[in-house]
């Protein structure tokens, strides 16, 4: 049933016109920028690489292997990681890239290394999927208890063990299809994840088959279901505004989910300039005033990492740094 479903994936691809390739709204080109991102969050300068070289030693190959199957994985360990309270952070990389790929693109172990937490980099087999994708619009990788979201919970609960991380320090991140992936994971498992960040990702169940992903990426599908009140994990969203393969509205389905929680939530929104255009952070806050959900909407932004290593696939140079960013939401920095 698998192979016939990507059969029909295929065949559809060869009837949809060039300018509206499937091919390019999962393999999503760089669109590469030359300008220098500023202060606050600014990308490390190239020289950052040799220290990311001097430490592969600490990025290892491992396998998980769990009730809910076997999974690849690249474990990175800073040099001084924090004992006295350690964090965890897993990122899914997105369609065609592998765990080597996205930590050189994404730069987190440079972050890592400064801050002090454990990324773990699981790896989709292309016996799940033909493209390297996480299966986010299949509905067997959709709930709790079985699939990849399983898998993927497994991975971070043994590594959690292994490192004496706490569940309020573990956190789940992802590019485009590991974007969707984190969400669902933000959806099905927030007793084991904290925080998720969803880059140019989708909803939850914003597809239920191969088919529907194609609707889906472009903003063509039905509202993501409320958010049940078991539902704490925070999220942060970055999407950019000339995102041709995952329509920008997607990113904004998230906030609006959460916005449906049976909590009230307080909306604030700020909005200021860097180099691809104008930047709008809205921020969904509890009755404590703690952020909930952020969402970064990036004018000029394409479907590709911000602030990544264009020596990584799907990187693009906005004006800031998704991957501190993220920490800094994540840790609460």
């Amino acid at each position: 049933m698998k192979f016939e479903i990507w059969n029909a994936v295929r065949r559809a691809i060869s009837r949809v016109r060039p300018s509206e390739g499937f091919a390019r709204a999962i393999f999503a080109r760089r669109q590469p920028h030359s300008v220098t991102p500023p202060r606050p969050f600014r990308a490390r300068p190239k020289s950052a690489a040799r220290a990311l070289s001097s430490a592969d030693a600490r990025f290892v190959a491992r396998t998980h292997r769990g009730a809910a199957g076997s999974l690849s994985y690249k474990l990175y360990v800073p040099d001084a990681p924090q004992r006295a309270n350690p964090a965890l952070l897993l990122m899914l990389h997105g369609c065609g890239q592998d765990p080597d790929d996205f930590a050189r693109g994404t730069r987190m172990n440079e972050v890592a290394d400064e801050l002090g937490f454990i990324v773990a980099y699981p790896r989709q087999s292309r016996l799940a999927n033909p493209a390297g994708c996480w299966n986010w619009f299949d509905s067997r990788h959709q709930g709790r208890g079985a699939g990849e979201p399983a898998k993927l919970a497994e991975l971070a609960l043994a590594l959690a063990r292994e490192f004496g991380v706490d569940s309020e320090r573990t956190f789940v991140a992802g590019l485009s299809a590991g974007g969707a992936m984190a969400e669902i994971l933000a959806r099905t498992y927030p007793d084991v994840f904290e925080a998720a960040g969803i880059h140019s990702g989708l909803p939850y169940r914003a597809a239920r088959d191969a088919l529907a992903s194609f609707a889906a990426m472009q903003g063509d599908a039905p509202p993501p279901p409320a958010p049940p009140a078991s539902d704490a994990t925070r999220r942060i969203v970055l999407h950019g505004g000339a995102d041709a393969s995952v329509h920008p509205v997607n990113g904004e389905r998230v906030l609006e989910s959460a916005q449906r929680s049976r909590n009230p939530l307080r909306r604030t929104q700020t909005q200021w300039r860097i180099d691809s255009g104008e930047v709008r952070r809205t921020i969904l806050s509890d009755a404590d005033g703690r952020a909930k959900v952020e969402h970064w909407f990036v004018e000029g932004g394409g479907h590709a990492w911000f602030g990544g290593d264009s020596r990584g696939s799907y990187t693009e140079a906005v004006g800031l740094d998704a991957s501190r960013v993220m920490a800094r939401f994540f840790l609460k920095a």
